[in-house]
């Protein structure tokens, strides 16, 4: 391990199978684009001076009622080349679940990764198009969600708690790929509907999203200078705002990336092609540690709101 310095993702549960109410929701598969969990175009960091920086105050193990395998959770992984893998950060371990056969058009390909509470990962591809994906075996559903709501085709997501109990909600951050920066939106996941919330309040021209048990969302994205460097944010949920900052030393402009909070940790991958860098970064004492590599280019990261907190 190579410690960098000091300066957040998804992770998601062992169990991954679908139940009969998961099976009756209507579901679709999709698309292309594996540059970033959430886009090729780099972000600024513009207007986040003054803020304070991410909260490394340990919090508690939440409320794991309707958590499946609840003491065995995964950061699940998803790659430019339609494979869906586990990770266990203890051991720094990878584990083949299987390739996805989702029924893209035109040779779309994984954008970008969330897992819900029970382990079931929601996978958007770069043509707009969202499937629900088992995380036991990799067997893809569509989803009746129609790309372009708002404004949204691509964008990062992830699941945040809402008061630090069993209720979660799907979280979503556009991608300014049109020269229009939305911001933070929420889809519905029984109806697949999809509200904005508001803007960033700050330039965040791409990112990706991660949520935590407690009700925390935090955004991470590389700045879009030369020499490379990335920022991690926590996000009000209810406004979209940003509220807190940090700088991190990994990261490029250009890269694919995704990240997820696992254990009081946030893991962050990013791949410049090819390969895939693997850092930690832990609040609690400010550094960065580059741990492992991966020999895919990883566009997405899942994890459920019953992963450690600790």
């Amino acid at each position: 391990m190579v410690v960098l310095g000091g300066a957040v993702a998804s992770c998601g549960s062992r169990t991954g199978l679908f139940g009969e109410e998961d099976l009756a929701v209507g579901t679709t598969s999709g698309g292309p684009q594996g540059r970033s969990e959430a886009g090729v175009d780099g972000g600024v960091d513009t207007g986040l001076d003054g803020l304070p920086t991410i909260d490394v105050v340990p919090k508690p193990d939440v409320d794991r009622t309707g958590c499946p395998d609840a003491d065995a959770t995964y950061i699940y992984l998803v790659t430019e080349q339609n494979e869906l893998f586990s990770f266990f950060p203890p051991d720094l371990s990878f584990t083949f679940i299987g390739n996805l056969v989702c029924p893209v058009v035109g040779g779309a390909t994984p954008f970008s990764m969330a897992v819900d509470r029970r382990g079931a990962a929601y996978v958007l591809y770069g043509d707009g198009s969202l499937f629900r994906v088992s995380t036991a075996t990799g067997a893809c559903t569509a989803t009746t969600f129609s790309p372009n709501q708002d404004g949204f085709t691509t964008f990062g997501m992830g699941f945040a708690s809402d008061v630090g109990g069993p209720a979660e909600r799907l979280y979503i951050a556009d991608n300014d790929f049109d020269g229009t920066l939305r911001g933070l939106g929420v889809i519905d996941t029984t109806t697949f509907g999809l509200s904005f919330v508001g803007s960033f309040g700050t330039t965040i021209r791409r990112s990706e999203l991660t949520g935590t048990g407690d009700g925390r969302l935090f955004a991470y994205w590389p700045d879009n200078v030369s020499g490379g460097g990335s920022h991690l944010t926590e996000l009000n949920k209810a406004t979209g705002q940003v509220v807190a900052q940090t700088n991190l030393p990994i990261g490029d402009r250009n890269d694919a990336f995704a990240f997820a909070f696992w254990g009081g940790d946030f893991w962050i991958f990013t791949s410049s092609g090819g390969t895939t860098d693997v850092s930690r970064f832990r609040p609690a004492d400010g550094t960065t540690t580059m741990s492992t590599k991966h020999p895919s280019t990883i566009v997405g990261a899942g994890v459920s709101t019953c992963a450690p907190q600790l």
